[in-house]
């Protein structure tokens, strides 16, 4: 398929479904989290899990990835999966309001509600990279990909900051009207933004598929996808630096309150300031991209690297401060990382994008799912073995900054695992390697992912 349909206001319209997107998310990330754990007094651990579950139901972007290469088109999956995700959301704020009368039924549907985002939020964003992957030029897909991130942020802001103030006073009601209130919005806004947006699919799209409906294909497609050496690797190179990306995420306020000494509202700031310098990344990648045409999977990759390497460097650094609370500059090491952070992440995303065609068989679809999949993997264990790790840490070593630097030191090591497979992954049209039957492994994951 042409690559030369997408110009920069067709990549907006995307970017704003993806506003859309995260604007559904955060309510149930955050305000509906919270609800929970002050309004109702629920351990944290509920919302914990369901958050966990929306990440792992995301094991299911294959699947979608594959039904959009059957079709050969990804609006019906974006908007379809927007739909499930906006009811979905609705669904979550409804059950927590339930919950309060009724614990087990409320938590029910609550259940349901994350169960159904996961399910939403993978149709419509496995879809949404699918058409950005098959629709923009090669040397714009960096930039693509930091605009389509920044909105997605900019959905999280203008939600949680607007929301916020509907919200007060608290109740039941005002906690329904907000969130049916937003999902209806992001579903008007995927709709109306999408309106004849991607190109017609040319006709030879279904004879690739001819059993397209069955769950066999899907699984030998899948098989034939992960033994690609180049797909093979991207997929092991996504997982291990998403999971040390993730990893710090619930161990550096508690670390900077604990070792440093910083209030609640300074760790707050803190992580502001690491947010502005991923923001700084993602645009810095994103202008050099331009100005210097990256396009080939070389370059890409070499900023991808890079970026593993620096957090690595950053992490090391923040785990040595610990020894120097009183003269270490935290602030600015949290920024650095956080700019090296938001560099290799849109570099992997750019990168992602344009790999999704390397291979015999164009299944930009299935490859982007199968990455998708590791990516929400990461995020769904991520975090929980990074504080699981601390707490290990600290009962076998009794200085508290020590025991925290043994967890960054190891996310550094995992970044730098992660740069050292980076390196290997080549093109798939030049990739010399011959492509042997799956291992044992490899057919228990494609087994697991075919199952859900």
């Amino acid at each position: 398929m042409s690559v030369t349909g997408l110009g920069w206001f067709g990549i907006f319209r995307l970017g704003l479904v993806q506003t859309s997107l995260g604007a559904v998310v955060v309510l149930t990330t955050s305000t509906i989290n919270r609800i929970m754990v002050v309004e109702l007094v629920l351990p944290a651990i509920v919302p914990g899990l369901l958050v966990g579950l929306h990440h792992a139901v995301q094991m299911s972007r294959p699947h979608f990835g594959y039904g959009s290469d059957v079709g050969g088109r990804t609006t019906a999956w974006i908007i379809g999966g927007m739909a499930v995700l906006a009811l979905g959301g609705f669904a979550a704020a409804a059950g927590t309001i339930w919950a309060a009368e009724d614990r087990f039924a409320g938590l029910a549907l609550c259940t349901a509600g994350f169960f159904a985002i996961g399910l939403g939020a993978s149709a419509a964003g496995t879809s949404l990279l699918v058409t950005l992957a098959k629709h923009v030029v090669p040397e714009r897909k960096a930039a693509a990909a930091t605009i389509v991130w920044i909105m997605m942020i900019l959905g999280f802001a203008v939600t949680a900051g607007v929301a916020g103030q509907f919200l007060d006073p608290f109740s039941p009601q005002r906690l329904l009207l907000v969130s049916g209130t937003v999902s209806c919005l992001a579903l008007l806004v995927t709709v109306l933004a999408l309106f004849r947006l991607e190109p017609e699919a040319p006709a030879q799209s279904y004879e690739r598929y001819p059993n397209k409906a069955g769950a066999a294909d899907f699984r030998r497609s899948l098989g034939e996808v992960w033994r690609e050496p180049h797909a093979r690797r991207f997929t092991i190179f996504v997982f291990a630096s998403m999971l040390a990306y993730s990893g710090q995420d619930l161990i550096l306020e508690p670390y900077a309150g604990t070792v440093f000494g910083l209030t609640p509202g300074q760790s707050t700031q803190m992580a502001g300031v690491q947010h502005g310098g991923v923001l700084v990344g993602m645009v810095l990648v994103a202008l050099v991209s331009l100005l210097r045409s990256l396009a080939s999977i070389a370059e890409l990759r070499r900023w991808s690297v890079a970026g593993c390497l620096l957090s690595a460097v950053a992490l090391t650094t923040i785990a040595l401060g610990g020894q120097y609370p009183d003269v270490w500059p935290l602030h600015l090491n949290v920024f650095l990382l956080g700019v090296f952070n938001g560099a290799f992440v849109i570099a992997a995303i750019a990168l992602m994008m344009t790999m999704a065609d390397q291979g015999s068989a164009r299944r930009e679809g299935l490859r982007m799912g199968l990455w998708g999949a590791a990516q929400a993997m990461s995020f769904a264990i991520g975090g929980f073995l990074g504080t699981v790790a601390v707490d290990l840490s600290r009962l076998l070593i009794s200085d508290v900054p020590s025991a925290y630097g043994v967890v960054f030191l190891a996310e550094g090591a995992l970044f730098i695992f992660a740069a050292l497979v980076g390196l290997r992954i080549t093109s798939g049209q030049k990739a010399s390697e011959d492509i042997r039957g799956p291992s044992f492994g490899q057919v228990a994951m494609v087994e697991m992912l075919d199952a859900r």
